[in-house]
C-alpha cells in the first residue's frame, strides 16, 4: 500500500483541477479550504487509484470521496432525457438509512448545474417511488446493502456499467453484519473498477476486507487510529445508577444547551430516558431501531432545526448523523465496544469547533471506562457532580409538592375481608356462612364489596 502524501494547509479547492461545474458548485456552498483528509484522497482518487482512508465523522469525508467522483464523471455526463443514457456508473453503499440520506444530499448539492443524475435507496420506506426513480437512470446511486439486493432481486437497478464503488464507514458495515451482503454485491460489479473504502479505524477486519477488495491502495489516515478530536474536552461522572437522568438535566440545564446527543446501549432505554427528561421539562425525543423511517426522519429533522435540547439515541440509529455545532455528547451508558466511544464523541467539536463529552460511569461499569481508557491512550477526567436525589415515589398514593412524581403504585391499607383468611369449607358449612354474613350490618357488607373492587376510600 501506498501512504497519501501530506498536504498543504494554504491549498484551495481551486488548486486541484476540479471540472469547473464542480468547483463553482463547491464555491457556491461555502468552501474554500479542504479538510485533511480532503486534500490527501482528492488527487489520488481524481487519478483513478483505489483507496483506503482512515477518518472521522465530521472531517469532511464525503466530499473527500464525492467531488473527485464526480469531477471523473464529467466527461461522461449526458443531457439526454433517455434513462438509457444515465446509467450507474458510481455506487456508494453505507450502513445505515441516516447517512445514506445525507451523503446523496451531499451528492446533490455538488451535481447542481450539471446533467448528472443522482438517486438513494434504503430501506424502511415505500420501494415504488425508488423503482420510479431508478427507471429514469441515475449515474451516481447512494443505498444500503439490503434494499439495494431487493432492487437488484426485481431488476429494478443494472449494475453492469458501475466504474467506481465506494464502501462508506466499512467498520459499520462490518459490525452489522452485512459482509454477505457486500460480497455478493461486489460480485455483481465488473471487475475493472476503481474503488473506495473509508472507516473511522484501520482494524484487522477492516485491513482484510480492503485487501479482498481495493488493488495496490493509497492509504490515508489522517489522525492516529482510535484518536479522539482534540477540541473535544472529556469527563467521566462517577454515579449511581439512579442518578444518571438527574445528571443529564443537570448537564443540559446548566449549561442552557440545545442539540445534545444522548447515548444509551438500549432501544427501551433511549425510549424511558425521553420521556423522563420530558417530565423534566426538556424537549427530548428518541431514535431507535424501533421507530419507522418516517418517524425517525421527522426527529432528525426537530434536531437538525434546534428545537429539541435532547436527541436520545442508540449508537446504530445514529450511525451518520452529521449534524454541525452539536455542542455535547452525553454517554448515559458507557458503550460495551470501545471504538463506540469514538463514534460518540465525535459527533461534536467537529471542523475544529470545540465541544464537550460527558460519560455517566456507575461502579458496575468500571470495566468499560477501562477498555476506554486503554483504546485512547489515556486517562479521562472523573467528577463527582453535585446532583440533587432522585425523586422517590410516594407511599401514600398521592403526588408530592412538585407535581412531577408519579401515582405511588403502593396499595392502600384497606382492612382485610375475612373471606380471603377463612380455610376452605364444605358446601353446607358455607351455605351456614352465608346465612350468618346476612345478619351483619350494612356498613360491614358496603366496605367488604369496596376492598374486592380495589380498596375505596372510607
Amino acid at each position: 500500500m501506498k501512504e497519501a502524501t501530506s498536504f498543504d494547509v494554504t491549498q484551495s479547492f481551486s488548486d486541484f483541477g476540479l471540472h469547473p461545474a464542480i468547483l463553482a458548485a463547491v464555491l457556491g456552498a461555502g468552501y474554500s479550504q479542504p479538510t485533511p483528509i480532503q486534500a490527501q484522497a482528492l488527487p489520488p482518487v481524481m487519478d483513478g487509484r483505489d483507496v483506503m482512508g482512515a477518518a472521522q465523522t465530521g472531517t469532511g469525508k464525503t466530499a473527500a470521496f464525492s467531488l473527485p467522483i464526480l469531477h471523473r464523471l464529467m466527461p461522461l455526463a449526458n443531457s439526454s432525457a433517455s434513462p438509457a443514457r444515465h446509467p450507474v456508473r458510481a455506487l456508494i453503499l453505507t450502513p445505515t438509512r441516516e447517512l445514506a440520506d445525507q451523503v446523496a444530499a451531499s451528492v446533490r448539492l455538488y451535481t447542481k448545474g450539471t446533467p448528472l443524475r443522482s438517486a438513494v435507496v434504503f430501506g424502511g420506506v415505500d420501494i415504488a417511488p425508488q423503482k420510479d426513480t431508478l427507471r429514469r437512470g441515475c449515474e451516481v446511486l447512494v443505498a444500503t446493502p439490503g434494499r439495494l439486493l431487493d432492487h437488484i432481486e426485481q431488476k429494478t437497478v443494472n449494475l453492469s456499467q458501475v466504474g467506481i464503488l465506494v464502501l462508506d464507514e466499512a467498520d459499520r458495515m462490518l459490525d452489522m453484519g452485512f459482509m454477505p451482503d457486500l460480497l455478493r454485491i461486489v460480485q455483481m460489479l465488473p471487475k475493472q473498477r476503481q474503488s473506495l473504502l473509508f472507516s473511522a479505524t484501520f482494524s484487522p477486519e477492516i485491513r482484510k476486507l480492503a485487501s479482498n477488495f481495493l488493488r495496490d491502495p493509497v492509504t490515508i489516515e489522517v489522525a492516529a487510529r482510535n484518536a479522539t478530536a482534540d477540541t473535544v474536552t472529556q469527563v467521566v461522572y462517577a454515579l449511581r445508577p439512579e442518578q444518571k437522568r438527574a445528571a443529564v438535566s443537570h448537564i443540559v440545564k446548566s449549561k442552557g444547551l440545545k442539540q445534545v446527543i444522548a447515548f444509551t446501549n438500549t432501544k427501551a432505554g433511549a425510549a424511558r430516558l425521553a420521556r423522563e427528561l420530558e417530565r423534566d421539562g426538556l424537549k427530548a425525543e428518541s431514535i431507535h431501531g424501533n421507530k419507522s423511517q418516517l418517524e425517525r426522519m421527522k426527529v432528525l429533522d426537530a434536531f437538525k432545526a434546534e428545537e429539541l435540547d435532547v436527541l436520545v439515541a442508540t449508537d446504530v440509529a445514529a450511525r451518520g448523523l452529521d449534524v454541525a455545532g452539536v455542542p455535547c455528547v452525553i454517554n448515559v451508558d458507557l458503550p460495551f465496544n470501545a471504538e463506540d466511544y469514538v463514534h460518540r464523541i465525535g459527533r461534536t467539536g467537529r471542523a475544529g469547533a470545540s465541544g464537550e463529552a460527558f460519560s455517566l460511569y456507575s461502579p458496575a461499569e468500571q470495566q468499560l471506562l477501562d477498555a476506554i481508557e486503554k483504546l485512547i491512550g489515556r486517562k479521562i477526567k472523573q467528577e463527582v457532580p453535585q446532583l440533587a436525589e432522585p425523586r422517590e415515589r410516594s407511599n401514600s398514593g398521592k403526588s408530592n409538592s412538585s407535581g412531577n412524581s408519579r401515582r405511588s403504585y403502593s396499595r392502600n391499607q384497606a382492612p382485610l375481608d375475612d373471606f380471603f383468611t377463612k380455610p376452605y369449607q364444605p358446601q353446607s358449612a358455607a351455605a351456614d356462612a352465608t346465612q350468618e354474613s346476612r345478619s351483619s350490618n350494612g356498613e360491614t357488607r358496603k366496605r367488604s364489596v369496596g376492598v374486592l373492587l380495589g380498596g375505596g376510600r372510607y
